[in-house]
């Protein structure tokens, strides 16, 4: 039997060994922290078997540094021992649904999602603080004594002090939010599929710097473009002079298998470049397309004679064969022009055009204040300054995914991207699905917010999903998901003696009856399991009770897990005969060791293939 970690992935070893696979001879030891022998890297023999001539130290080279740079590779990488709490009271269509709302610091949220979610998202967009000089950013020193930051920041949330005040008068002010940034888009990239594309709002605070982090994490070759969108109609004195219009949406590939959808024609553009119905051509606007090729082209075409309907002779190269020609003209797709003598040229309708490439200059785009208007509607106040229109994230996922794509927004504020992803699914009756997470950032207590009753912005961004699917739903009658689960992190489920079990003889005997909090349920201990294990949280879940003891089952039997103390011969037997993929149980479910060999044993007869894992 394997026991589970009940860690997040630690990417560092991961990395590790990939290297290892690649050159062994560059693997060496070193000691952690607790003294224990580790793999490690001598990055010495690494860099000399990348190199083709000899390397003798550093040098300089083009590249994008700060002072904390390294601390933020360190803290990317590193593993927690948090975990996901189901939240079912704040959740919607629990049984059902196939959208996530997920509460608590998005760089353990990441983590906790590296297995579940590797190489699954489609889609990442996200709205992160700006850095002007009066938001707010994660400050990621967990490690900090509590007083000492408090001291030292001054805010305060539910999760224990992950924000601060970034001013300008800060030392570290743009060190400080390039490692609250790099380090998420560093583990969020993990997250997206091969075709995958992850768009970042930001202004002209951190757009050049911001370019460089994502040149150095997605790769500069990744650069799609640089979006440029009219965010304010009016026009303002915002800063020296300067009428401040605009903001920017980076966006790039994970790889080069990444392509954008035609957006549909403008109806501008149809008005401009297509005729007007005939009775020739009635079937909508037309307009004709040229089928010549021309003799300095290289592939050809094929020669032939065509006589007009006026009768004069054309003599030239063809993009089509003379078959294909024939039968556009019985289909009367063919314009030989006014007089009926011109060249014939292929005649296209509006309504079948694939579209058109999207330019990376955005003015028909809503504003913010279009943004501030969809909230006022939904809650009678705008609450927020400047939330994104859903307008501008519904032309991103028209780009960028197709029916059954996940779409991810780790910096989900007022959840703007979960109302454009309803809206976009109920306009084509899709079935794309979201993943929100955002952290309960406290609201301020003279705010209109909180004096509607809310106390933080998770209270908000669910509420809004709740409301937004509602309207959805009374507007366009769409049959579509419009629930949503909700997760909280929280610490492990396990107390400390399961993470260093060489203490256990300090321990007292109450200590010792469990390594599970007490607070604690067996549908806890079943989403910690899932996480390790690489299941979505989406996935369906049910729990029955054989012989008195409670077995919860995940996706049929890609997963069963019992955490009942002394657990049956005959319960084993029963849950063996499901054929799960894994199976997960205490260690207290086995009164002894030779009840434990007696399981394994049962597997190996009634289920071979089955993966047995204790707690």
């Amino acid at each position: 039997m394997n026991k589970l970690t009940m860690k997040s992935v630690d990417l560092t070893q991961v990395n590790i060994d990939k290297i290892a696979e690649l050159f062994p001879n560059v693997i060496t030891e070193a000691r952690d922290k607790q003294g224990k022998i580790k793999r490690a890297i001598d990055f010495d023999l690494l860099r000399q078997e990348l190199s083709d001539y000899i390397v003798e130290g550093e040098k300089e080279r083009y590249q994008l540094t700060w002072p904390g740079k390294k601390e933020a590779i360190l803290k990317a990488n590193s593993s927690i021992d948090k975990t996901l709490r189901p939240v079912k009271e704040d959740s919607v269509d629990w049984d059902t649904t196939q959208n996530l709302y997920i509460e608590g610091d998005n760089l353990e949220v990441l983590k906790l999602l590296q297995e579940s979610y590797l190489n699954k998202i489609k889609c990442i967009y996200i709205d992160p603080p700006y850095n002007t000089g009066k938001d707010f950013i994660y400050k990621d020193d967990f490690k900090e004594p509590m007083d000492e930051y408090l001291e030292e920041s001054g805010q305060l949330d539910e999760v224990g002090n992950r924000l601060f005040q970034n001013t300008e008068s800060n030392g570290r002010f743009h060190s400080d939010w390039l490692s609250m940034i790099y380090t998420r888009l560093k583990i969020a990239r993990n997250l997206l599929k091969d075709d995958g594309v992850i768009f970042i709002s930001v202004d002209e605070n951190e757009v050049s710097n911001l370019k460089k982090v994502c040149d150095e994490i997605f790769g500069q070759s990744n650069f799609i473009t640089t979006f440029m969108w009219k965010r304010k109609r009016e026009i303002s004195s915002d800063s020296k002079n300067v009428a401040i219009q605009g903001e920017y949406v980076l966006s790039y590939s994970k790889t080069d298998e990444f392509e954008f959808q035609a957006e549909p024609l403008s109806q501008d553009y149809i008005n401009n470049s297509y005729n007007e119905p005939t009775k020739e051509y009635p079937d909508g606007k037309w307009r004709p397309v040229p089928i010549t090729v021309s003799k300095g082209l290289s592939g050809g075409g094929y020669h032939y004679k065509i006589v007009t309907p006026g009768g004069k002779i054309h003599d030239r190269l063809w993009a089509y064969p003379e078959s294909g020609y024939k039968r556009l003209l019985k289909e009367g797709r063919v314009y030989f022009g006014k007089d009926l003598n011109g060249v014939p040229q292929r005649v296209i309708y509006a309504h079948e055009s694939k579209g058109q490439p999207t330019t990376n200059y955005w003015d028909n785009t809503s504003s913010n204040k279009e943004g501030k208007k969809e909230i006022l509607n939904l809650f009678g106040d705008s609450f927020f300054d400047t939330p994104k229109p859903t307008a501008l994230i519904e032309r991103l996922l028209k780009l960028a995914t197709k029916n059954g794509d996940l779409v991810l927004d780790f910096f989900s504020g007022s959840a703007t991207t979960a109302h454009a992803v309803m809206q976009l699914n109920a306009e084509e009756k899709g079935n794309r699905r979201f993943l929100m997470v955002q952290l309960p950032e406290d609201i301020n207590d003279t705010s209109e917010a909180y004096k509607a009753g809310y106390k933080n912005i998770c209270e908000i961004g669910k509420e809004r999903i709740r409301r937004a699917a509602k309207k959805i739903k009374e507007e366009t009658g769409a049959d579509i998901d419009y629930g949503f689960r909700v997760y909280r992190v929280d610490s492990s489920n396990m107390k400390d003696v399961y993470y260093t079990p060489d203490k256990l003889g300090q321990m007292n005997l109450d200590e010792m009856a469990s390594n599970i909090k007490e607070d604690r349920t067996g549908e806890d201990l079943l989403i910690q399991v899932m996480l390790e294990c690489g299941l979505e949280l989406s996935l369906p879940m049910e729990s029955k009770e054989i012989e008195g003891k409670i077995v919860h089952y995940v996706a049929g039997n890609s997963l069963i897990a019992c955490f009942d103390d002394e657990v049956s011969e005959t319960v084993i037997k029963k849950i063996a005969e499901d054929q799960p993929l894994r199976v997960v149980f205490r260690d207290s479910s086995f009164r002894d060791d030779s009840a434990r060999i007696n399981v394994e044993e049962l597997f190996k007869l009634l289920s071979p293939s089955t993966e047995i894992q204790v707690l």
